[in-house]
């Protein structure tokens, strides 16, 4: 029999993602949406999930809801994709009551909660390889915040998972890739928020949403906490050029044999605007880590999996292109590439 998964913040980009792969997977998926919201579009003629509509924080009515859907079966995860608005002021009001109306949930349910991390969590003096037990030092209000999440989690009593991920890309708008990186590309235009040569870590969310579905199977394996690094793709401003300039080439976007515009994002404007928009305060607190090189070590996901799913990124990157309507749909080719076996270097899985 198919186990249910229920998804908090299913409209959301990830928590969309996260539906998919569930329903792909021969999940039941419930998809929550908050009161007042409607089912996204995209996801209207899906009938693999089925979409209840609650407050978050009713406990008692999120899971009769939950329980009247599932027909029985119980609920075995429950995947938390709930996010306030990019302000501190949104995240120091709203993170932390709803991880726990998230684990007062699981609670009555009796249920895995799973958790997408990031790495807000780790200071300016992160190191270049971020390992599960890397010391978590930021100063950041973000930071502190995801920070106090997972301690939440682990206190519990819940048995929770957190996935951490870098910066997301795929399955639609809403990050850094297409508010900023390729917001212009179609004009040839690429506007990125760091130095041409910084690595960081990238998540395409469709391998990211496939990766919780793996986990999720083998939840009986973990420890009551447990956090576990996907590695997804790391990656330099000059590395993203040298996918993007075919894509651009190939849609006309620049001629042939020239390569698209790199512009650097105008720190400066963003300082001075951060005075009068919460939103650029936000990102001008963590402009650090686009100036330090950092990757995620998945040596654990891979010992626990065997493999971390993983799409070549000039297929990823037409294919999120294309959810955001800048190309048509089409063949790009090979939609994976081999994950090294265990001991080939854990450098070797980046790419």
């Amino acid at each position: 029999m198919a186990e249910t998964v229920l998804i908090l913040g299913a409209r959301g980009r990830f928590g969309l993602a996260a539906a998919r792969a569930f329903a792909d997977a021969g999940w039941q998926v419930l998809a929550h949406r908050r009161l007042g919201a409607k089912v996204p579009h995209e996801a209207a003629g899906d009938t693999r999930i089925e979409w209840l509509q609650a407050d978050v924080h009713d406990t008692a009515s999120l899971a009769d809801a939950a329980r009247a859907l599932s027909q029985g079966r119980g609920i075995a995860v429950v995947v938390h994709a709930l996010s306030p608005a990019y302000t501190d002021a949104a995240w120091k009001q709203q993170a932390l009551p709803m991880a726990e109306a998230a684990l007062d949930l699981c609670r009555v349910l009796d249920a895995t909660l799973m958790l997408p991390g990031n790495i807000y969590n780790f200071g300016a003096d992160m190191p270049e390889d971020l390992h599960e037990d890397t010391p978590q030092n930021a100063r950041s209000i973000k930071g502190q915040i995801r920070i106090g999440m997972e301690e939440q989690l682990r206190r519990s009593g819940v048995r929770s998972i957190v996935l951490r991920a870098g910066n997301f890309f795929g399955s639609g708008k809403g990050t850094w890739f297409d508010q900023s990186i390729v917001k212009d590309i179609a004009r040839g235009v690429f506007t990125y928020p760091g130095p041409l040569d910084v690595a960081t870590a990238w998540a395409y969310l469709p391998d990211l949403a496939q990766t919780f579905v793996a986990l999720a199977g083998k939840r009986a394996q973990l420890r009551p906490f447990e956090v576990l690094h996907f590695a997804g793709h790391s990656l330099t401003a000059r590395q993203w050029l040298e996918v993007l300039t075919p894509l651009a080439q190939a849609q006309g976007w620049v001629p042939p044999g020239q390569g698209v515009h790199y512009k650097s994002l105008p720190w400066g404007l963003i300082r001075l605007g951060s005075w009068f928009v919460p939103t650029w305060a936000g990102l001008l607190e963590l402009r650090y880590l686009w100036d330090r090189p950092h990757r995620l070590d998945n040596r654990a996901l891979r010992a626990l999996l065997g493999t971390e799913p993983h799409t070549a990124l000039d297929v990823a990157t037409g294919r999120a292109l294309q959810d955001l309507g800048l190309m048509a749909r089409g063949r790009l080719g090979s939609a994976a590439v081999r994950e090294p076996m265990q001991g080939e270097g854990v450098n070797a899985a980046r790419l």
